[in-house]
């Protein structure tokens, strides 16, 4: 199972939100990159980088944040918000990114998604954010009508082998995940990446025992609930 620091970008910061809102912002990082090399130091072997203005705004906004991480940061990184084409997608391969997250594209252009895993592979991941089962969009703001593990199977079904999961009422709850839905998409099968609501240890043991592939941990790093170093030496 891997252990996911997260580093969300607003403004070139390394920021947390609650439930996805804007307004509640909180800056724990003036530059993403100091985040990036402790968790490095702490042992962590890949990062979870999202750009939020980006997510919001549908086109990559903090590419210089991102690539001072890649330049800070050894291991493995992946980064979602605002990949919207194939130029974006392009920039970040030619950044050093391992990974690249689809989020809103993935329920309004499914061909697209086909497309770059037929190009990329298994280096296409695709985030489901959703709200009482159901999918949201545009950075969280928008919710569709299309079910969490309807999107899950459509993209198995096109080639995509790892999804992270986010349910939005737990992001930065700290009250633990939702693990049904968790355990839901997993039934799909699909390997899925658990986010959202992690705050114990207790959680990421619990997400290994129903199977999760992945965990990425954000406020819970941030607020000294969780310590990284003891994660690592437990799993």
């Amino acid at each position: 199972m891997i252990i996911i620091p997260a580093i969300d970008i607003i403004d070139g910061k390394c920021v947390r939100l609650t439930m996805g809102d804007y307004e509640t912002s909180t800056v724990y990082f003036q530059n993403p990159e100091d985040a990036a090399k402790i968790w490095g130091d702490y042992g962590a072997k890949r990062i979870h980088v999202v750009d939020l203005d980006g997510a919001k705004e549908g086109r990559l906004v903090n590419s210089k944040s991102i690539e001072n991480i890649r330049k800070s940061f050894s291991g493995e990184i992946e980064v979602g918000g605002g990949i919207r084409n194939l130029e974006t997608a392009k920039h970040l391969f030619n950044l050093g990114i391992d990974y690249i997250i689809l989020g809103s594209i993935a329920v309004y252009n499914k061909n697209f998604v086909k497309s770059l895993v037929l190009e990329y592979g298994d280096k296409i991941i695709v985030g489901i954010d959703a709200k009482d089962g159901y999918v949201a969009t545009k950075g969280w703001l928008s919710r569709s009508n299309i079910r969490d593990d309807a999107l899950a199977s459509d993209m198995k079904e096109i080639g995509i082998g790892t999804v992270i999961y986010t349910d939005i009422r737990k992001d930065g709850m700290m009250e633990g995940p939702n693990f049904d839905s968790i355990k839901k998409i997993i039934e799909t099968p699909i390997n899925v990446i658990a986010s959202g609501g992690i705050t114990t240890l207790e959680d990421i043991l619990k997400l290994k025992e129903i199977g999760a592939y992945g965990a990425i941990i954000g406020k819970a790093l941030y607020t000294n609930k969780i310590d990284l170093k003891e994660v690592l030496e437990v799993l």
